[in-house]
C-alpha cells in the first residue's frame, strides 16, 4: 500500500436504490441527498419511469443512487416492464432503502414490496420512514413499530427530505454498506443520465401538474433534438414531443385555446434552464399514440425497452 493514504484505502463507493409504493417520496429523498434536482417529483403517483442515478460525493465515499419506478401490482404491459426493471435493479445494488411514508398507514402495497424484498437475500435493506415533517411524533413512533413488523430490516430510520432532518443519518447508513472502492464517477458529476432524458422528464413533470388523475400513466415525452442556436452560444433550441393515448387527454393537456400547453412549456423551460445553466427555446408538440402503454412497438419507440 505504498503511497496510499489510509483515508484513500478506506474510501467506499457503490450503488443504492430506494423502493416503495408510488408517491412515497423516493425521488424527493434522492434529490435532497444529492443536493440538486435530478429525478422528477410530482404529487401524482407513478411519475418516475426511468432508472435515474444521482451521485452523492463525500471525502470518504461516493454513493450512487438508483431511483426506480414505484413497485406495484402491474395492470398493463408498461407496468410489467417497470416492475421487471425494479426487480433486476434490486439484485445489482449494494444496499436498498425501503421507503414508507410516516403520514399514511402501512397497507397492502407496503406488504407486497416487503415480500419482494425478502426474496432478495444478499442485498441489505434499510427501512426509511419518509415525510416525517407531515406526521406527529406519536405517528412517527407508531409507524416505526408498524414497519418493524413488516420484515427484518438492518436499520429503520425516520427522515424528512423537506426539512433535512436525519438526511445525514440515512446517507451514513447507506454508505456503511458499500464496498471499499475508488470513486466510480468524476467529482463534479451528479447523474449519469443523458441530458435529453432529464429534459424529457422535466417536461413530463410540468405536464403532470394540475391534470386529472388518469393522465400520469398516459403521458410520455421524447426529446427529438437539442442543439445550440446557430450564431448564438447562449441559447439552446430543444424540440420535444409529448404523447398521450386518447384525443380527450390531448384536449386536457392543451387546455382552453392552448393556455395549458403554453403554461407547461413555460414551467418546463424554467426548470430546464436551471438544470442546464443556459437560456432555452422549447418547441413542444403533442400527439396521440393510441394505447401506447399496451403496445410493445410503441413502448420501444418511446424508450421503454424489454
Amino acid at each position: 500500500m505504498d503511497g496510499v493514504s489510509s483515508s484513500a484505502a478506506d474510501f467506499r463507493a457503490g450503488f443504492a436504490c430506494f423502493v416503495g409504493r408510488p408517491n412515497v417520496g423516493k425521488s424527493t429523498l434522492m434529490n435532497a441527498l444529492v443536493g440538486t434536482k435530478v429525478a422528477i417529483t410530482s404529487s401524482k403517483p407513478q411519475t418516475t419511469r426511468r432508472v435515474i442515478r444521482g451521485i452523492v460525493h463525500r471525502e470518504d465515499a461516493q454513493l450512487i443512487i438508483v431511483d426506480t419506478p414505484g413497485l406495484h401490482r402491474p395492470r398493463t404491459l408498461l407496468g410489467e416492464r417497470l416492475d421487471s426493471l425494479v426487480l433486476s435493479t434490486l439484485t445489482e445494488v449494494d444496499v436498498i432503502g425501503f421507503c414508507v411514508p410516516a403520514n399514511e398507514p402501512v397497507g397492502k402495497g407496503d406488504r407486497f414490496i416487503a415480500e419482494k424484498l425478502a426474496a432478495v437475500k444478499k442485498t441489505p435493506v434499510i427501512a426509511v420512514v419518509t415525510k416525517c415533517d407531515l406526521a406527529t411524533r406519536e405517528q412517527i413512533a407508531e409507524q416505526l413499530l408498524a414497519v418493524s413488523r413488516l420484515a427484518e430490516f438492518e436499520e429503520i430510520v425516520p427522515v424528512s427530505a423537506q426539512s433535512g432532518e436525519q438526511l445525514d443519518v440515512v446517507t451514513d447508513l447507506l454508505i456503511d454498506r458499500l464496498p471499499e472502492s475508488p470513486p466510480l464517477y468524476e467529482g463534479g458529476q451528479l447523474t449519469d443520465e443523458p441530458e435529453q432524458v432529464l429534459v424529457g422528464e422535466l417536461i413530463r413533470e410540468a405536464a403532470l401538474e394540475g391534470v386529472r388523475d388518469e393522465l400520469p400513466h398516459s403521458i410520455a415525452v421524447v426529446v427529438d433534438e437539442m442543439l445550440p442556436r446557430e450564431g448564438r452560444d447562449d441559447l439552446l433550441d430543444i424540440y420535444a414531443h409529448m404523447f398521450v393515448e386518447r384525443p380527450s387527454q390531448k384536449a386536457i393537456v392543451i387546455g382552453h385555446k392552448g393556455s395549458r400547453l403554453k403554461d407547461v412549456g413555460s414551467r418546463a423551460r424554467q426548470q430546464i434552464e436551471a438544470l442546464l445553466g443556459t437560456r432555452v427555446y422549447l418547441d413542444l408538440r403533442i400527439s396521440v399514440a393510441k394505447d401506447w402503454q399496451r403496445d410493445p412497438k410503441q413502448l420501444r419507440r418511446l424508450g421503454f425497452y424489454d
